[in-house]
């Protein structure tokens, strides 16, 4: 059975933030929430990366584990959803989250910030919702997994940097990116490129 990931090449993104961008305008994520965010570490140093950061849908994903009421879950495809109605917003799922993946709507005092957001891999919502209508979309966002689709901040990526899909896939692919380029510091990039030495 197929556990879909995502999977962020860092030593192809750009940090053109597209993926993010695609995102917000798929989705129609509310102002002060990216479900997606590019992280760039080492800035303007040797060896900068940036890398499109999510939520992963992990296969034993720590938020589900400490949600009180159990709204977190992961689906047969190994998506981890959300269910916006059983949610009381207690934040737990965003302090257990490695990622920083759940986040709250509103900045307020604790129990005003809402019901808690996150990535859906386009899959739609974990309510009671019907796939694919307007109430589905308004609580959650695009259902483009259920028209059979990858995730839009996938298919944005001009570099294509950020793979989605089939988690054995997606390793095979990152595995043959890596035998044909070398691995190691500088086996490539820019100094690669152009045949400069790394100057500290």
């Amino acid at each position: 059975m197929a556990r879909m990931k995502f999977l962020c090449d860092a030593d192809r993104c750009i940090d053109c933030n597209a993926c993010v961008t695609a995102c917000k305008n798929e989705n129609e994520v509310p102002w002060g929430i990216n479900r997606r965010r590019v992280v760039t570490i080492n800035d303007g140093k040797p060896g900068e990366r940036s890398v499109s950061m999510a939520c992963m849908h992990c296969t034993d994903a720590p938020c589900a584990s400490v949600c009180p009421v159990k709204c977190i879950y992961p689906t047969e495809d190994g998506i981890v959803l959300h269910n916006k109605d059983q949610c009381i917003g207690c934040g737990y799922c965003f302090y257990a989250c490695p990622f920083g993946a759940p986040q709250y709507p509103q900045v307020g005092n604790f129990g005003s910030r809402g019901k808690m957001d996150k990535c859906t891999y386009c899959a739609g919502g974990g309510g009671p919702e019907a796939p694919g209508s307007a109430e589905e979309y308004a609580k959650y966002g695009s259902n483009r997994f259920g028209e059979g689709k990858l995730p839009m901040c996938a298919e944005m990526c001009s570099t294509k940097s950020l793979l989605a899909g089939d988690g054995d896939i997606i390793a095979q692919l990152y595995e043959e990116r890596v035998e044909k380029r070398g691995y190691g510091s500088g086996a490539w990039g820019w100094t690669t490129a152009y045949n400069e030495d790394v100057k500290t």
